[in-house]
């Protein structure tokens, strides 16, 4: 692995996600797995979801704003920041996304091509949303795939399990946080 051509994606790390789908244990990870790309000089990419007051991105009866709601808001500059366990460092590059895929409506593909970034380690909340959503898109453009099978969580597990054991594995190598870590050595 070329450090300088991978970029580690925390993705909808965020208070009222984490509330509703992760765990202490999660964050613990993902802030070890940002620790070690930034000491192995591999870039740290923060992807939260963010809406402006009023929420003029979303139709008024889409099913995202009602699932916006029920997770605080997720309003910019209000309830949209990174969680503070895993809070962004400086160097770090934060993305606002407005749909569920990390690509959908931001400039990420042009921040990645900008820095040289070929590879993807997907992580973030949930298995069955963004990071599912992210690396169906990242694969498409043609990305190196990898995806940390317990830096993710889902609201049910045996989605989180098909997804990383049987889905996944067609487009990405799936390792654990401690795995790829250790391949940062």
């Amino acid at each position: 692995m070329d450090a300088r051509r991978t970029a580690l994606l925390i993705m909808d790390i965020q208070p009222g996600i984490v509330e509703r789908f992760g765990d202490a244990d999660l964050i613990e990870r993902l802030a070890g797995a940002a620790a070690a790309a930034r000491a192995a000089g591999v870039r740290v990419i923060f992807i939260k979801v963010g809406f402006r007051d009023g929420y003029p991105e979303l139709k008024p009866d889409s099913p995202l704003r009602s699932r916006v709601a029920e997770l605080g808001g997720l309003i910019e500059g209000v309830s949209s920041d990174v969680h503070p366990a895993v809070a962004p460092q400086p160097g770090d590059i934060v993305i606002t996304k407005r749909r569920v895929s990390a690509f959908g409506g931001t400039d990420l593909e042009v921040v990645l091509r900008a820095n040289g970034i070929d590879a993807l380690v997907l992580s973030g909340l949930a298995t069955s949303g963004v990071v599912l959503s992210t690396l169906r898109q990242a694969a498409d453009l043609d990305f190196s795939l990898t995806v940390l099978s317990d830096g993710c969580g889902d609201a049910d597990d045996e989605v989180h399990r098909v997804l990383c054991e049987k889905v996944f594995p067609r487009q990405a190598q799936v390792q654990t946080v401690a795995a790829w870590v250790d391949t940062l050595a």
